[in-house]
This record gives C-alpha cells, structure tokens and sequence, in this order.
C-alpha cells in the first residue's frame, strides 16, 4: 500500500484532536464505521446472552456467549496472515458483508435444539472480526496521515466505549420488543452500513506481495518480528499483563455491587461511570502521546488503573464510583500507546499478522484473568485480592516508567510526532 503523503499543516498539528481527525476525510469516514458497526456489536453483545438464557435457562450456556466471540482470539497470528495476502479495502468489505449474511441465518434459533446454531454464528463472527482488526489496522496505518495515528485510536476507543453506553440498552429493548433475530437483522444493517463508509474510502494498495513460503512460516514471521522488536515487545507484553489483571479485576465487580449493598443491577451503573472514563481518555490520547510518548503514557494509565484497583476494596458508593472512572480512564492507555506503536513501527506487508498476533498476546489474557477471577472471588477477601491485583499493576507500570527508549519523544513536527517506543 502507498500512504497518503499529505500533511497536515502547522494549524491542524495543534488544534484539538477530535478536529483534526475529522478533518481527515479517510479518518473521519473509518471512525463513523466504528461507531455504526460498533452499535451493532454492543447490541448483540448483550442480547445473546438474554436469548441463549431464555430458551434453555442455563446460567453457564448464556455465559458462553461471550466466550464463544473471544474463543478465535487465541487464533489471531494466523488469522490475520490472511490480511497480509490480499488487498485489505476489499477484505474489510468481504468481511463486512459475510457477518451480515451469517447474522441473517439466527431468524432459525427458535428453541432449545437451534441454539447451537447461534454459538456457531457467535464463533465465526469472532474470527471474523479478528481478521477485519487485523485487516483495519494495516488499512489505517496507510490510509490515515501518520500524525493522526495517537488521535485516530484514542478517538476509535471513545466511539467504542460511547457505543457501549447505549448500544446495549438499545439491543435490550429491541430483544424485548421483537425478539433475538431483530437485534441480529439491527447489527446486520449496521455492518451493511459501515461496508458502504469502508467503500468510500480513498486509498491506492498495491498487489499484495506473492507469498514465498507456506501459511506457517509467514505466520510466524509476524511473531518473530513482534517478539524481536525492542518497542513493541514491552508495550504488548504489558498490554497482555494489564489485561490478565483487568479479568481478574472484572470477576469482583457483583462482589464489590454486594460489599456496597446494593443489588447486583447496580453494576450497571459502575459500567457505566467506567465507559465514561474510557470516553474521556479517548480524547486526551494523541496529545498525550505526543507529550509523554507511548511508553510514559501507557505506564500512567497502568499506574491509575494500579491505584484504582485497590481503592474499590473500600464499602463506599462514592469511591466505587470514581474508582470505576479511574479504571475506565487508565486501562485503554496501554491498548492505544501498543496499538499505534504496531502501525508506526511494523512494515506494511506485514502489519495484519503483527497486529493479530499483538492482539492476541493482549486480549486472550483477559478471559483467563476472567477466570482466574471468578474462581479466587470466591477464595478471597476484597480487601486482600484487589491490593494484590493492583500490586500486580504497578510491578507491570515499573519496567515502562523506568527504562523509557531514547526515541519516546521524537522533535516537534517530525513525521513520528506520535510514535510511542
């Protein structure tokens, strides 16, 4: 792919980033896609649990559901080897569209017996969604001016997060009006429509390069490069260690609802106030990358999340609602600083398998910590397990705070204004 050579001028560089993003026509067209085709997700998101719950009654089936959409994570190194041999506009569109059909066929998961249809659906929406990060990724990092990457991705995890606000109270009240198979024709229509924004979309890829060695080998050439790469490898390690720590975190969150004595439908309200965190640093993340470089920033937001973490121990509505803000502000700062560390620093024939494996190495932590979580909830006082999650936090924070690389803050007006190391 040939990235776009036009800068942004001297004016933009300094204006405010929601700004300088959107007068970006490529970037502002990828960020209405997410907002559009993350409704959808959020809404179904919520919804199939609902409808797994309602027709069999099982607690743990409906709790699949999610697992079923993460289980093809784990697969991301070779999934996203796909990004790397074809055009990656036409794959976004392809992907897109082949979501919309298979959301249509949930119009047959009627009972008990059909059920297994919608795991099905689940699973391969997941891998779906894994090549089209992948896919995304690669396709911004040439699309979108590389002084609008730190902006572009904060602002990509504000419209996520915002989606996630009300796409889930949307899908509810659709799945209570007309049912489970009308959220998925919704989140159909929703992908249907970001593959016309995708489709817009003005970018000249070149042919991909003709594939010299077997499907194994070209996968493991994204790991090799991850793992090899001295600013990349911290920040994906650490992403990984944050978010091993955040499923732990996660799997308190109706024990921390019943020490507050609340019912567990408060933990709404937590989510909530935790969405509007991560709202918020979606904002502030490309000026804090350019002010503190990624390393710095993805350290600060650990630390917070460190400190937040072991304040929820305490049985008070206040500080579980501020401490819910603080988690929400603190944890997207090492996804963004790792994310756009992979698009700045990872050549562009390889950027789909280096984005899917930097994926996976950060994502798939998560469900074990959800697991591992809800196992010692059970074994652990609150106030003994959250200070021990946060510790973990900070040892994690230490090693990017101390050891920033020489490059972290590159000069003002350079190409790499937004690089984190």
């Amino acid at each position: 792919m040939t990235p776009r050579t036009t800068a942004p001028t001297s004016t933009a560089q300094h204006s405010w980033p929601v700004a300088r993003v959107l007068r970006d026509r490529n970037a502002g067209l990828y960020l209405s896609g997410v907002v559009v085709s993350g409704f959808g997700t959020s809404a179904l998101w919520l919804a199939a649990g609902v409808w797994v719950k309602d027709l069999t009654g099982s607690d743990g089936l409906a709790a699949l559901c999610m697992l079923a959409m993460w289980a093809p994570a784990s697969a991301g190194p070779a999934l996203g080897t796909l990004a790397d041999r074809v055009r990656r506009k036409p794959l976004l569109i392809a992907t897109n569209l082949l979501v919309a059909g298979l959301l249509l066929t949930l119009f047959a998961v009627d009972s008990p017996g059909t059920v297994w249809l919608l795991f099905a659906v689940l699973f391969l929406y997941g891998a779906a969604g894994v090549v089209h990060d992948a896919a995304e990724s690669a396709l911004v990092a040439a699309a979108v001016d590389p002084r609008l990457l730190g902006d572009f991705n904060g602002l990509r995890m504000t419209a996520t997060e915002g989606m996630k606000l009300v796409a889930p109270l949307a899908g509810a009240g659709v799945y209570a009006a007309y049912g489970g198979a009308s959220v998925a024709l919704l989140d159909a229509a929703t992908f249907v429509l970001a593959t016309g924004l995708y489709a817009a979309l003005r970018v000249r890829e070149a042919p991909p390069e003709r594939p010299a060695a077997n499907w194994r080998r070209r996968t493991a050439e994204g790991a090799r490069y991850l793992w090899g790469h001295p600013r990349l490898r911290p920040l994906v390690l650490a992403g990984g260690a944050t978010m091993l720590c955040a499923g732990v975190n996660g799997a308190t969150a109706y024990a921390v609802v019943d020490a507050l004595g609340h019912s567990p439908a408060y933990a709404g309200a937590l989510y909530a106030v935790q969405g509007a965190g991560s709202v918020l640093v979606g904002l502030l993340a490309g000026p804090a990358l350019r002010r503190l470089g990624g390393r710095r920033f993805a350290a600060a937001g650990i630390a917070l999340l460190a400190v937040a973490v072991a304040v929820r121990a305490v049985p008070d509505d206040a500080v579980a609602l501020a401490s819910s803000a603080a988690i929400g502000a603190g944890l997207p700062a090492v996804l963004i600083a790792a994310l756009t560390a992979v698009q700045h620093e990872t050549p562009g024939q390889l950027l789909g398998r280096v984005t899917a494996t930097a994926n996976s190495l950060v994502f798939t932590p998560n469900v074990i910590g959800l697991a591992a979580g809800a196992a010692l909830v059970e074994l652990t006082d609150l106030r003994l397990l959250l200070p021990a999650v946060a510790a973990a936090l900070m040892a994690t924070a230490a090693p990017l705070a101390r050891h920033p690389a020489r490059t972290d803050r590159p000069a003002s007006g350079s190409p790499s204004d937004t690089a984190p190391d």
